[in-house]
């Protein structure tokens, strides 16, 4: 049965309004995650849409040795205190390992479990300890109901403060494909459901030393999605994908981010009142 999760304020799922989680990959300094986390905050403020800011401390599953991580788990959550405190949003980053676990539930309103991530056992089990929500985003080699298991290991620790993630399956080499399917999959276990709409156009080592990306289809991708009815909406926004340290060969230019979420609010209240969800 669905269920609502509480996030600070906000109320994410089933019968609740469109929701996003969106920013910058990795925290590239201090100013840069500012800016962007003022932004957002402010368009999405501005349409009535949930918003949840999120960023990452470090990447540790970067293609190459050489790509850059982040600043680190201390300077990172610092950062990320300094945006939830002054911009009153709430915030959240991903986890590596058991130990990053509690350190970022102190500061972080949802920690994050990768996609590459989503079947280490002790990682979900410290997870659902930890008293934060929970987002699990499925694994590109897992299949919808196979995502089944890691819910229940955090449950296991007495969470159901649960989110799911879609961010597309492996189709072929370098290559993601969205099965939607996975929704009614997904939703049946009784958690709200996430749409990744900018991962799931990454081309994974596309580009050699580096994952290549086809941002051109992330506003066909997300108004599937909203049409189909997800509970929520991932996407990573940068002011210059091009000179983004991380994943911005699939990133929405910052420029296209109020238009394309004005029309998505639209959907989704259509498809809301229309009862087609």
């Amino acid at each position: 049965m669905d269920h609502v999760v509480r996030v600070g304020t906000l109320k994410l799922g089933a019968g609740q309004p469109l929701f996003l989680i969106a920013g910058p990959c990795v925290i590239e300094n201090e100013r840069h995650a500012l800016m962007m986390a003022e932004r957002l905050a402010t368009i999405t403020q501005s349409l009535r849409i949930p918003y949840i800011f999120k960023a990452s401390f470090d990447k540790a599953n970067r293609t190459s040795l050489h790509s850059y991580r982040g600043p680190g788990l201390e300077r990172g959550l610092e950062i990320l205190a300094r945006v939830k405190r002054e911009l009153g949003i709430p915030v959240l980053t991903d986890v590596h390992e058991p130990a990053q676990v509690a350190p970022a539930a102190e500061i972080c309103d949802v920690i994050q479990i990768p996609a590459f991530l989503c079947r280490q056992t002790d990682l979900l089990l410290e997870a659902g300890r930890s008293g934060a929500v929970v987002n699990i985003k499925k694994g590109q080699f897992l299949s919808p109901w196979d995502i089944r298991h890691a819910l229940e290991k955090v449950e296991s620790q007495g969470s159901r403060r649960i989110l799911v993630t879609e961010r597309g399956s492996m189709f072929g080499y370098n290559n993601l494909v969205v099965d939607f399917r996975s929704l009614p999959i997904m939703r049946s276990f009784g958690f709200p459901v996430i749409l990744d709409v900018t991962h799931a156009l990454q081309l994974p080592g596309g580009e050699g030393q580096k994952s290549g990306g086809q941002p051109q289809f992330i506003s066909t991708l997300a108004r599937a999605g909203v049409a189909a009815g997800f509970d929520g909406l991932f996407m990573e926004v940068h002011n210059r994908p091009a000179r983004a340290l991380s994943d911005g060969a699939n990133a929405l230019p910052l420029r296209q981010f109020e238009h394309l979420l004005r029309n998505l609010r639209d959907l989704a209240k259509w498809v809301r009142k229309a009862k087609l969800i």
